[in-house]
């Protein structure tokens, strides 16, 4: 609301309103993650324009014995689908096809949107100042003689693919065990439909 307020208010009353709302939603979200306040209000003050949700996009790509890929993040050492930030003038697909590329070394086309989901109701993003919206792709690799390859983004420290049933311990942020069950569901049965929030 703030961030909104700001970007359309033309009154200097109205303006000073708009970023005391900001200061005051930094502070709230600080109570409820233990953050550091001053660098939540920086980082709300640097958005600018109408607010919007951000948009995480994951690949899910499968080998011939029903294992999918997961990459090691290097930032907490926990394992996920290879994906991260769409990037402005990146299709959906495209953006999910370059972070693949980018985390796990493979060349790959997206197949299948398989569900949009909600961060904050899934993956625990309630106390980030940012709505995120995740989408999950199927994928299918364009070479099948490239091997997977770590950490030609620096992201990332591992690549493996694993079973339901031997998962590593998750970076639940990016993708929870419920997700991966869910890609599982429809590698299984790639006639369901799309499941969104």
């Amino acid at each position: 609301m703030a961030q909104n307020g700001l970007n359309y208010a033309t009154d200097r009353y109205d303006r000073a309103r708009y970023e005391r709302l900001r200061t005051a939603a930094a502070e709230i979200l600080t109570l409820l993650d233990g953050g550091d306040v001053a660098q939540l209000r920086s980082t709300l003050a640097a958005e600018s324009g109408h607010a919007t949700p951000k948009v995480d996009v994951r690949g899910a790509l499968f080998d011939t014995h029903g294992r999918v890929l997961l990459v090691r993040e290097a930032r907490d050492g926990r394992w996920t689908l290879p994906g991260g930030w769409a990037e402005a003038l990146d299709s959906p697909a495209v953006a999910v096809e370059r972070e693949f590329a980018e985390e796990a070394g493979l060349a790959v086309r997206a197949t299948k949107l398989l569900a949009v989901h909600d961060g904050s109701r899934h993956n625990g993003h309630g106390a980030t100042p940012f709505h995120i919206y995740k989408l999950f792709f199927q994928v299918e690799r364009t070479d099948p003689g490239q091997e997977p390859a770590a950490g030609r983004d620096g992201e990332t420290t591992g690549v493996g693919f694993f079973r339901p049933d031997n998962l590593p311990e998750l970076s639940t942020r990016r993708c929870t065990p419920e997700q991966l069950r869910l890609m599982w569901e429809h590698h299984a049965d790639p006639s369901r439909p799309t499941e969104f929030d």
